[in-house]
């Protein structure tokens, strides 16, 4: 167990790889196995079928999830308790402020940046000659990962002198342009705006996938009476489009925000957190593994999952709201 544990060496994490997979055969197989023998009673195949589930969840998220709150009480070396000293640590000290303040501008920013670019791009194109290709090439950032679309954006936003040939695009363009090349990165809060505008691009693709699929489900005959009653395009955007796809955008929008809570790879990859551009994700990262701060990271783990959970909440609502309508 040892040996599996502290597998550090690309053989021990094989064998860890082999050992998984096995034991996840020999469940699947148990399983399969209890639940074909015959006069079987009903609660027994709902434990058979839904207790592995419930074990991992426990064990993988439940357990986790307690330890991590416990841990946030506690001091950096986890052995005294140190009561909410962590969580005044937060909000008190100035770097994490700018870890908070930073995370609520990717927060509030992305979702609706990305929402409005996605929803008028698919109003744009709608059932027009080019709508499959213009979709094609607004999706298809999504098919790249976030460290992709860092190293990426880390190479258009590469900076030379002036005075020497560039290497980075927006750098090119500005000289092109007849300014100084500039430095995007470095000073806050303009290098958070030019990380946030990583993710507007990635996720602008999948805003506009599903607010696209929306827009197509809406009635024929509510489309010919604004017509009718004289509607100018504008007027139908906002009195039937809009209306007609609320439920599409509050799933976007929150599903966009989830994914912004969570980023990690893009600040990681573009600036490591430097230059005052770390999040909530990030900062975690850095206090539990590189500044052994495990109690200061498992506080900023809390609040996050603090942070998601009305958003959570607001999305479910609304999901039964909009199936009780139907």
């Amino acid at each position: 167990m040892d040996y599996l544990l502290g597998a550090d060496t690309s053989t021990q994490k094989l064998v860890v790889m082999v050992v998984a997979i096995l034991l996840f055969v020999g469940v699947m197989a148990l399983v399969l196995f209890l639940s074909e023998l015959p006069k079987m009673p009903r609660w027994a195949t709902v434990v058979v079928f839904l207790g592995p589930a419930l074990l991992l969840l426990a064990f993988g998220l439940v357990y986790p999830a307690i330890n991590t709150i416990i841990s946030s009480f506690k001091s950096s070396n986890l052995q005294e308790w140190v009561g909410f000293a962590n969580y005044s640590a937060v909000f008190t000290n100035p770097t994490l402020q700018r870890v908070l303040l930073n995370t609520l501008l990717w927060v509030a920013l992305v979702p609706t940046i990305s929402t409005a670019l996605g929803l008028i791009y698919a109003v744009l194109v709608d059932r027009t000659r080019f709508e499959k290709l213009a979709k094609t090439l607004i999706f298809l950032p999504m098919a790249i990962s976030m460290v992709g679309a860092g190293i990426i954006w880390k190479f258009v936003y590469d900076y030379k002198p002036t005075s020497r040939p560039q290497t980075g695009l927006a750098n090119q363009l500005l000289v092109w342009l007849g300014f100084d090349s500039q430095q995007f990165l470095l000073t806050w809060p303009w290098n958070t705006l030019f990380l946030i505008a990583v993710m507007v691009w990635i996720q602008t693709g999948f805003a506009m996938t599903v607010l696209s699929a929306a827009i197509k489900a809406i009635p024929d005959d509510i489309i010919e009476a604004a017509k009718l009653d004289g509607a100018s395009n504008m007027r139908m955007f906002r009195s039937v489009t809009v209306p007609s796809i609320r439920p599409a955008l509050v799933v976007v929008l929150t599903t966009i925000a989830m994914s912004t809570l969570k980023v990690f790879d893009i600040v990681y990859a573009m600036t490591g957190g430097n230059f005052g551009t770390s999040i909530v994700a990030n900062e975690f990262y850095v206090q539990t593994f590189r500044t052994a701060q495990r109690g200061i990271g498992a506080t900023l783990a809390v609040l996050l999952f603090i942070m998601v959970i009305p958003l959570v909440v607001y999305n479910v609502r609304q999901m039964r709201l909009s199936e009780e309508q139907r």
